[in-house]
Protein backbone atom coordinates (compact mmCIF):
# COMPACT_ATOMS: atom_id res chain seq x y z
CA UNK A 1 0.00 0.00 0.00
CA UNK A 2 2.83 2.42 0.80
CA UNK A 3 4.42 2.17 -2.69
CA UNK A 4 1.06 3.05 -4.32
CA UNK A 5 0.57 6.05 -2.02
CA UNK A 6 4.11 7.25 -2.75
CA UNK A 7 3.57 6.77 -6.50
CA UNK A 8 0.26 8.68 -6.40
CA UNK A 9 1.83 11.55 -4.43
CA UNK A 10 4.75 11.73 -6.90
CA UNK A 11 2.38 11.86 -9.87
CA UNK A 12 0.33 14.66 -8.26
CA UNK A 13 3.46 16.72 -7.56
CA UNK A 14 4.70 16.26 -11.13
CA UNK A 15 1.32 17.26 -12.54
CA UNK A 16 1.17 20.35 -10.32
CA UNK A 17 4.65 21.46 -11.36
CA UNK A 18 3.84 20.81 -15.02
CA UNK A 19 0.65 22.83 -14.84
CA UNK A 20 2.38 25.72 -13.07
CA UNK A 21 5.18 25.79 -15.66
CA UNK A 22 2.69 25.61 -18.53
CA UNK A 23 0.67 28.62 -17.39
CA UNK A 24 1.39 31.88 -19.10
CA UNK A 25 0.93 34.85 -16.84
CA UNK A 26 2.11 38.36 -17.62
CA UNK A 27 5.38 39.28 -15.98
CA UNK A 28 5.13 41.17 -12.70
CA UNK A 29 5.55 44.93 -12.83
CA UNK A 30 3.44 45.47 -15.95
CA UNK A 31 0.21 47.03 -14.62
CA UNK A 32 0.25 50.23 -12.57
CA UNK A 33 -2.77 52.00 -11.09
CA UNK A 34 -3.44 55.44 -9.59
CA UNK A 35 -6.33 57.89 -9.26
CA UNK A 36 -7.00 61.52 -10.08
CA UNK A 37 -9.16 64.08 -8.28
CA UNK A 38 -10.51 67.57 -9.01
CA UNK A 39 -9.56 67.42 -12.69
CA UNK A 40 -11.16 70.03 -14.92
CA UNK A 41 -12.40 71.92 -11.84
CA UNK A 42 -12.45 75.72 -11.77
CA UNK A 43 -10.01 77.15 -9.25
CA UNK A 44 -7.91 73.97 -9.13
CA UNK A 45 -4.58 73.48 -10.93
CA UNK A 46 -4.02 70.73 -13.47
CA UNK A 47 -2.66 67.39 -12.30
CA UNK A 48 0.06 65.48 -14.12
CA UNK A 49 1.23 61.94 -14.77
CA UNK A 50 4.96 61.34 -15.19
CA UNK A 51 6.07 58.12 -16.95
CA UNK A 52 9.63 56.93 -17.36
CA UNK A 53 11.27 54.00 -19.09
CA UNK A 54 14.22 53.14 -16.80
CA UNK A 55 15.95 51.32 -19.65
CA UNK A 56 16.16 47.98 -17.82
CA UNK A 57 14.56 46.16 -20.76
CA UNK A 58 17.10 47.74 -23.11
CA UNK A 59 14.40 48.73 -25.59
CA UNK A 60 11.68 51.25 -26.25
CA UNK A 61 8.42 50.44 -24.46
CA UNK A 62 4.79 51.42 -24.88
CA UNK A 63 2.88 53.03 -22.03
CA UNK A 64 -0.66 51.87 -22.74
CA UNK A 65 -2.97 54.21 -20.81
CA UNK A 66 -6.59 53.60 -19.81
CA UNK A 67 -8.64 56.30 -18.05
CA UNK A 68 -11.80 55.38 -16.13
CA UNK A 69 -14.71 57.24 -14.59
CA UNK A 70 -15.42 56.41 -10.91
CA UNK A 71 -18.25 54.13 -12.11
CA UNK A 72 -15.69 51.85 -13.86
CA UNK A 73 -16.57 52.96 -17.41
CA UNK A 74 -13.55 53.53 -19.66
CA UNK A 75 -13.45 57.18 -20.75
CA UNK A 76 -10.25 57.28 -22.83
CA UNK A 77 -7.32 55.12 -23.92
CA UNK A 78 -4.08 55.67 -25.81
CA UNK A 79 -0.58 54.29 -26.31
CA UNK A 80 2.60 56.34 -25.92
CA UNK A 81 6.11 55.29 -26.91
CA UNK A 82 8.86 55.69 -24.31
CA UNK A 83 12.55 55.38 -25.02
CA UNK A 84 15.10 54.29 -22.38
CA UNK A 85 15.61 57.08 -19.83
CA UNK A 86 12.72 59.05 -21.36
CA UNK A 87 10.46 61.15 -19.14
CA UNK A 88 6.97 61.62 -20.53
CA UNK A 89 4.70 64.22 -18.88
CA UNK A 90 0.95 64.12 -19.41
CA UNK A 91 -1.62 66.68 -18.31
CA UNK A 92 -4.64 65.11 -16.66
CA UNK A 93 -6.89 67.94 -17.88
CA UNK A 94 -5.53 68.28 -21.44
CA UNK A 95 -4.11 64.85 -22.38
CA UNK A 96 -6.06 62.29 -20.36
CA UNK A 97 -9.59 63.62 -19.73
CA UNK A 98 -10.39 66.24 -22.40
CA UNK A 99 -11.74 63.86 -25.07
CA UNK A 100 -13.96 61.28 -23.34
CA UNK A 101 -16.04 58.85 -25.38
CA UNK A 102 -19.40 59.97 -23.99
CA UNK A 103 -18.58 63.71 -23.88
CA UNK A 104 -18.80 63.95 -20.08
CA UNK A 105 -15.48 65.35 -18.82
CA UNK A 106 -14.45 63.44 -15.66
CA UNK A 107 -13.32 65.21 -12.52
CA UNK A 108 -12.32 62.06 -10.61
CA UNK A 109 -11.32 58.61 -11.73
CA UNK A 110 -8.70 55.94 -12.17
CA UNK A 111 -5.70 55.71 -14.50
CA UNK A 112 -4.17 52.35 -15.44
CA UNK A 113 -0.88 52.08 -17.30
CA UNK A 114 0.32 48.83 -18.86
CA UNK A 115 4.00 48.48 -19.72
CA UNK A 116 4.03 46.77 -23.13
CA UNK A 117 6.51 45.80 -25.82
CA UNK A 118 7.02 48.58 -28.35
CA UNK A 119 5.23 48.18 -31.62
CA UNK A 120 5.02 50.51 -34.58
CA UNK A 121 1.98 52.31 -33.15
CA UNK A 122 1.74 51.50 -29.41
CA UNK A 123 -1.84 50.34 -29.89
CA UNK A 124 -3.71 50.00 -26.55
CA UNK A 125 -6.01 47.42 -28.17
CA UNK A 126 -3.06 44.99 -28.37
CA UNK A 127 -1.10 44.43 -25.14
CA UNK A 128 2.20 42.55 -25.05
CA UNK A 129 3.10 42.80 -21.33
CA UNK A 130 6.75 43.75 -20.85
CA UNK A 131 7.85 44.91 -17.41
CA UNK A 132 9.74 48.10 -16.57
CA UNK A 133 7.83 51.41 -16.83
CA UNK A 134 7.50 53.61 -13.74
CA UNK A 135 4.88 56.31 -13.18
CA UNK A 136 3.89 59.02 -10.68
CA UNK A 137 0.74 61.09 -10.46
CA UNK A 138 -0.16 64.35 -8.76
CA UNK A 139 -3.35 64.61 -6.75
CA UNK A 140 -5.14 67.94 -6.49
CA UNK A 141 -6.88 68.00 -3.14
CA UNK A 142 -9.26 70.61 -1.78
CA UNK A 143 -8.90 70.60 2.00
CA UNK A 144 -12.00 71.35 4.03
CA UNK A 145 -10.29 74.49 5.39
CA UNK A 146 -10.12 75.98 1.88
CA UNK A 147 -7.24 76.24 -0.52
CA UNK A 148 -5.62 73.52 -2.54
CA UNK A 149 -3.13 70.82 -1.55
CA UNK A 150 -1.04 68.99 -4.14
CA UNK A 151 0.51 65.61 -3.44
CA UNK A 152 2.42 63.19 -5.66
CA UNK A 153 2.39 59.42 -5.37
CA UNK A 154 3.94 56.58 -7.28
CA UNK A 155 1.52 54.44 -9.27
CA UNK A 156 0.90 51.15 -7.48
CA UNK A 157 1.82 47.81 -9.06
CA UNK A 158 -1.06 45.42 -9.61
CA UNK A 159 -1.32 41.98 -11.17
CA UNK A 160 -2.29 42.04 -14.83
CA UNK A 161 -4.56 39.03 -15.07
CA UNK A 162 -5.63 37.56 -18.38
CA UNK A 163 -9.18 38.76 -17.67
CA UNK A 164 -7.99 42.33 -16.98
CA UNK A 165 -5.83 42.36 -20.11
CA UNK A 166 -8.77 41.18 -22.21
CA UNK A 167 -11.09 43.74 -20.61
CA UNK A 168 -8.69 46.63 -21.27
CA UNK A 169 -8.12 45.61 -24.89
CA UNK A 170 -11.84 45.12 -25.60
CA UNK A 171 -12.86 48.35 -23.86
CA UNK A 172 -10.36 50.36 -25.87
CA UNK A 173 -11.30 48.56 -29.11
CA UNK A 174 -14.94 49.57 -28.52
CA UNK A 175 -13.87 53.19 -27.98
CA UNK A 176 -11.85 53.24 -31.21
CA UNK A 177 -14.69 51.57 -33.13
CA UNK A 178 -17.56 53.68 -31.79
CA UNK A 179 -15.92 56.96 -30.81
CA UNK A 180 -15.17 58.61 -34.17
CA UNK A 181 -12.03 60.06 -32.57
CA UNK A 182 -13.59 60.60 -29.14
CA UNK A 183 -12.17 58.58 -26.24
CA UNK A 184 -8.57 58.75 -27.48
CA UNK A 185 -6.16 60.42 -25.07
CA UNK A 186 -2.88 62.06 -26.13
CA UNK A 187 0.71 61.50 -25.08
CA UNK A 188 1.83 64.85 -23.67
CA UNK A 189 5.50 65.77 -23.92
CA UNK A 190 8.53 63.47 -24.03
CA UNK A 191 10.29 61.54 -26.74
Amino acid sequence: MKPLTLLAATILVCLSVGLALGQTTPPPDTLQVNYFTNANTAGFPDGTVQITNPGTSGTNLCALIYVFYPDEEMAECCGCSTTPDDLRTLSIDSNLTSNPLNGVIPTNGVIKIVSSANSATCDPRHITPTAALRAWGTHILGPSTGGVAITETEFQNATLSTAEQTSLQRGCAAIVLEGSGHGICTCGIGS
